[in-house]
């Protein structure tokens, strides 16, 4: 299997280490590792060969600077890419912070968003393209945000149509329900869909029985809980939100722009900077562990690739949620746009995947995922149609955005973000 953007080494490290703990795949493991750059390159594949090493995987390792060549012949690709890193990220908070936007997480939706999905859309794409070419029955497995662009990127602008997109969302907001409700986790059932990371819990049973009115008053008889805008957003929608706090406050036009909201819902403004500089701190730590002899200290971490890959591989059906072309999977939102749905996996031997369709969402949960829906639809097409004026129409429909700015601010603003990341994108946005 291939890694690209291997460098980024949360993934790598977790998905190589679910791997090398499978006994099934002691011996067949052959990591090819691709990053543009060399210096992390060199440090994922240093990781990697120890991860095989500890654990007696036996596992080949192999790393280029040619993605074509680490493509070649791959059953899995596994897609991590950040395009810009670091000094992106700060660009996209710095910039619309000195017009008075604020973000938390920032590579969703948002003017963050919007600019992270023209800076990684054509990597993705040509990733895509290269895919159709050197391994066209491989599955595209990825990571990278904005999840609910890059999968329907892919769909419109190349021939390649196996990619799954892979979020832990979904599974964390489940293993919280089941929490502060104290149900059974082997008896508690879900039904979860809508867009990555603005999808619902549709059904939230046990044994047949709603557990929406024990989560009710869970919340009531917590004023921790009841500060959260998630639970915010539960409280006067009807259904439980899968995505954090930090991340659904920048979504929808009611929080951000307000000190009191800030306050009152606890929200981290600028929260993805911290998390960035906490990464880059830790792969700092990484490079000092991987300088001495002592054992590494990594533990399966259930990821969901290795799950994704587990399952087909061994014929062990499992239901993971995944990001794919909705094509009728909702009934209630356009055939084209990418949802976040169940899937077996595992399951019918060479039928590969198997979406659930989930059919039609409560009207407002619909609502909703329109809004979201506006902004990526129009941040593909500028991409996909390098129209810097599709660029402005997202911004100016962004909900966070909008609730801030002045029409003429928006575009002023991207004007801004276009010049800072102009290395970063097509030529169309550069002039």
């Amino acid at each position: 299997m291939t890694f690209v953007g291997a460098g980024s080494v949360e993934f790598t490290q977790n998905v190589v280490t679910d791997l090398c703990g499978y006994p099934e795949f002691h011996g067949d493991l052959h990591f090819a590792l691709y990053d543009i750059s060399a210096e992390r390159l060199a440090h994922a594949e240093r990781l990697a060969r120890r991860i095989s090493e500890q654990s007696g995987a036996g596992a080949t390792v192999t790393a280029t600077l040619d993605r074509r060549e680490a493509l070649a012949g791959a059953r899995y690709v596994i897609n991590e890419v950040q395009v810009g890193g670091y000094a992106a990220t700060r660009a996209d908070f710095d910039i619309p912070a000195r017009y008075g936007v604020r973000q938390t997480i920032g590579d969703t939706l948002g003017i963050g968003g919007i600019f992270r999905g023209l800076r990684t859309i054509p990597v993705t794409v040509a990733l895509a393209r290269d895919m159709a070419e050197v391994c066209p029955d491989a599955y595209l497995l990825s990571y990278s945000n904005p999840m609910a662009m890059l999968p329907w990127a892919v769909y419109e602008g190349t021939p390649f149509t196996r990619v799954f997109g892979l979020c832990h969302s979904v599974r964390d907001t489940q293993t919280l329900l089941t929490r502060l409700t104290g149900a059974d986790p082997e008896r508690v059932r879900f039904l979860t869909a809508g867009f990555n990371h603005q999808a619902f819990v549709l059904r939230f049973e046990q044994d047949g029985e709603s557990l929406y009115p024990r989560l009710a008053r869970a919340i009531e008889a917590s004023p921790d809980l009841q500060r959260r805008v998630r639970v915010e957003i539960y409280r006067r929608f009807g259904y439980f939100p899968t995505e954090s706090s930090e991340h659904s406050a920048e979504y929808v036009p009611w929080f951000m722009r307000h000190d009191d909201q800030i306050e009152e819902f606890r929200i981290f403004v600028g929260d993805y900077l911290e998390r960035s500089e906490e990464n880059l701190r830790e792969l700092e730590a990484l490079g000092h562990a991987l300088d001495s002899d002592d054992p590494l200290d990594f533990e399966p971490q259930n990821e969901l690739a290795s799950l994704f890959i587990y399952a087909l591989e061994t014929g062990t059906e499992r239901e993971l949620h995944v990001n794919i072309r909705n094509g009728g999977l909702i009934a209630s939102l356009p055939d084209e746009c990418c949802v976040e749905v169940p899937c077996l996996v595992g399951a019918g031997g060479d039928q590969g995947p198997k979406p659930v369709p989930v059919g039609v969402l409560p009207p407002q949960l619909a609502a909703l995922n329109r809004t979201f829906l506006n902004v990526v639809e129009l941040t593909v097409r500028a991409a996909l149609e390098e129209s810097r004026d599709h660029v402005y129409q997202a911004a100016l429909l962004d909900p966070n955005t909008a609730a801030t700015l002045t029409t003429t601010q928006v575009v002023a603003m991207c004007d801004d973000l276009f010049a800072a990341h102009r290395d970063l994108l097509p030529p169309a946005f550069r002039s």
